[in-house]
């Protein structure tokens, strides 16, 4: 249903959006240094269920209106493009704030593990990031001769909620298990923030000027 290069190909801008340090990651950095693992872990949850909430959004909806207007790709498009380069711009010009930004989430008791999923589950779902990749990037990569544009969308939607999983697992146990050296480090935050403000600025370019995929 999906060719193996398309597939593949969106995988790897998968994995290059993603590892782009952005909200889903900072809420989860933040759990984990003011709540420690468990929060950490019940938050990557959440939020991959959140991200694919989305996916099932596109697929059954704005994916299948994209699809029938070129006019409407294009806006979505551009404006998703636009939106990438503006939060790029933003994380690079508040790198060296990004240190408070992990260190929002308030400290006090353990909350339950469903509050803290359905937390990670508002910020997965209402994720900028999130919406503007599923919505502009993901319709790219469907092969409209082969039909059933929503399956197709539902599938290859599997393949960056699985790398999400993945990477802010790792990013959530990382923290919890050194707090202390990663929140003192505002270098290390700032370097964070400057580098992923240019490559998501890249994206933005990169999505503006690829084509239509028929």
């Amino acid at each position: 249903m999906v060719s193996t290069d398309r597939f593949l190909a969106f995988a790897a801008m998968s994995l290059l959006v993603i590892v782009i340090p952005g909200p889903s990651v900072l809420f989860v950095i933040g759990r984990a240094l003011a709540l420690g693992r468990r929060a950490a872990l019940a938050s990557v949850l959440g939020n991959v269920m959140g991200s694919y909430a989305l996916v099932v959004a596109v697929a059954l909806g704005i994916g299948a209106l994209v699809e029938r207007s070129v006019t409407v790709f294009l806006v979505v498009k551009l404006a998703g493009a636009a939106y990438l380069v503006i939060l790029g711009v933003q994380a690079f010009r508040h790198r060296k704030s990004m240190r408070a930004s992990t260190m929002s989430a308030p400290v006090g008791p353990a909350r339950g593990d469903l509050r803290t999923v359905a937390d990670g589950f508002v910020v997965g779902i209402t994720n900028p990031k999130g919406v503007v990749f599923f919505a502009a990037v993901l319709p790219q990569f469907v092969d409209h001769s082969a039909g059933q544009v929503p399956a197709q969308m539902l599938l290859l939607g599997l393949v960056p909620i699985t790398i999400g999983l993945i990477t802010d697992t790792l990013w959530g146990l990382g923290a919890s298990a050194a707090r202390d050296w990663f929140a003192r480090s505002d270098r290390r935050l700032s370097v964070v923030g400057g580098a992923g403000g240019f490559a998501m600025i890249g994206l933005g370019v990169t999505v503006a000027a690829t084509g239509r995929a028929d």
